[in-house]
């Protein structure tokens, strides 16, 4: 069995578990604490959407570069909210350290997963494009000279 064909398929399913993972925190966390937070709130919503749809395009298949950038952007975006909340606020918002917990350190836990799972799959998939293009060498041989 060509472990090089399953690679693709096990990191585009992991992408998208944890991708979906960090959208149902989202989701929790809106439902829960953020729902009635004035524009926080509808964003919590808005990246738990996105999170699913996309988790659940990348399972259609192995998508084109513009669906896992996509996925990359939605990710490091809700990272970038986390940092930003927790520094300069968000809106006015402001939290600190790892609350609430355990869904802070969860988030984040699931969102580096899922970037490095994309970054893997980048590297694979670019990889194997290079191999298909680059032509097979085959060594010649010396002839005897007698």
């Amino acid at each position: 069995m060509n472990t090089q064909r399953l690679l693709a398929p096990t990191l585009r399913s992991a992408s998208a578990a944890t991708l979906a993972a960090g959208g149902y925190i989202h989701a929790r966390l809106y439902v829960d604490e953020y729902r009635f937070v004035h524009i926080i709130g509808p964003l919590f919503l808005l990246q738990a959407s996105a999170s699913f749809a996309l988790a659940a395009l990348l399972l259609l298949g192995t998508p084109p570069l513009l669906l896992r950038a996509a996925a990359a952007g939605v990710t490091l975006g809700a990272l970038a909210g986390f940092i930003a909340s927790r520094t300069v606020g968000v809106f006015g918002f402001t939290e600190h350290g790892l609350q609430p917990a355990p869904q802070a350190l969860l988030s984040l836990l699931t969102e580096t997963g899922t970037l490095l799972l994309l970054s893997i799959w980048q590297m694979t998939v670019t990889r194997q494009h290079r191999a298909a293009r680059t032509p097979v060498r085959t060594p010649v041989r010396e002839r005897a000279t007698n």
